[in-house]
């Protein structure tokens, strides 16, 4: 062994114990979900045993709505981004939300399977057995994406469709989050399952919301608890690193009348793509907030409740 070889091999072992005792002075261990349970799941909470999992979900306001507004949320979140949307549409209609699988309290999926097919067919049976035949259905980031490919697969069940900063085409120049550039990174997303620091939580909130004074210390908490959920972590970076997985040429399939609402600000998937959404929606309205990031209903709780009412009660498209 030459002397370049042994130096190359003494520096690989000094950067493996500066990483080793990195992870062992920044460890968090997952957070037992019964533990979450006591703090998140309050009334009006509910679990569903569906596909091997205990999915959380919420089913509020009034049963004789006959079609109900679901709300999907985006990845690393859970249904409390819906909270203060909720609130008030739940006095007049139906609302139902859930943590998809991976995140939130729902946690990960038995087959570690994050395909958009599968949450198309897990929303699918979530409906079905809880009795809902049609809707109208609303998504944000990734929830968006399973929003239209649902609509897309299945057209007779939903009414309208509501689209947050939906994912689905490429994203090019997108500054994006830290956690979230940190997921694909080899080595890197390996530390992720293991490290989670509140200050990674805030600088990755503080990347996709339009104004960062908005995060609070106590949303850093919820979404860094849920982050915590056993499983969730590596179901987080499994997802991150799948390959686009779904035919955006669905999108030109959909009947249904579209509200689009777009950030401009929005870091994460930037307002370029509202306009593909909108080249391609049959019946597709855009609307843009010049001060939003990528998630509005909880940055623009007010606005968002006002304009998706007043789409869900016209006949029109608007």
């Amino acid at each position: 062994m030459n002397k370049a070889t042994r130096y190359l091999i003494n520096v690989a072992l000094i950067v493996l114990a500066v990483f080793s005792l990195l992870i062992l002075a920044l460890y968090q261990p997952d957070k037992d979900v019964e533990d979450l349970r006591v703090k998140y799941a309050k009334s009006p909470s509910q679990f569903m045993e569906l596909d091997g999992m205990q999915v959380h979900y919420r089913d509020e306001g009034t049963s004789v709505d006959s079609i109900p507004l679901v709300l999907l949320h985006g990845t690393a979140s859970s249904l409390l981004t819906w909270q203060a949307c909720t609130e008030v549409w739940k006095l007049n209609r139906r609302v139902i939300r859930m943590d998809l699988p991976a995140f939130g309290l729902t946690g990960p999926n038995n087959e570690e399977d994050y395909r958009i097919a599968t949450y198309v067919g897990f929303v699918h049976a979530f409906l079905q057995k809880l009795g809902v035949s049609k809707c109208s259905i609303a998504g944000n980031s990734l929830g968006g994406l399973i929003a239209s490919a649902y609509t897309a697969e299945y057209p007779d069940a939903v009414e309208k469709l509501i689209l947050i900063d939906p994912a689905g085409y490429p994203i090019e120049n997108a500054k994006g989050s830290l956690a979230f550039k940190l997921a694909r990174i080899p080595v890197l997303k390996q530390l992720l399952t293991m490290v989670t620091p509140k200050s990674m939580v805030r600088k990755s909130l503080e990347d996709v919301y339009g104004n960062p004074s908005l995060v609070t210390d106590s949303l850093v908490e919820q979404y860094r608890d849920m982050t915590l959920r056993k499983g969730n972590r590596n179901a987080l970076v499994t997802r991150l690193n799948m390959e686009q997985d779904w035919d955006t040429a669905a999108i030109k399939r959909i009947e249904a009348p579209t509200l689009l609402i777009w950030g401009e600000k929005d870091q994460l998937i930037p307002v370029s793509n509202a306009y593909k959404f909108q080249r391609d929606l049959k019946h597709g309205h855009l609307v843009l907030l010049p001060d939003a990031g990528h998630v509005p209903m909880e940055e623009t709780p007010g606005f968002i409740i006002e304009r998706v009412e007043r789409f869900l009660q016209s006949e029109h498209e608007l």
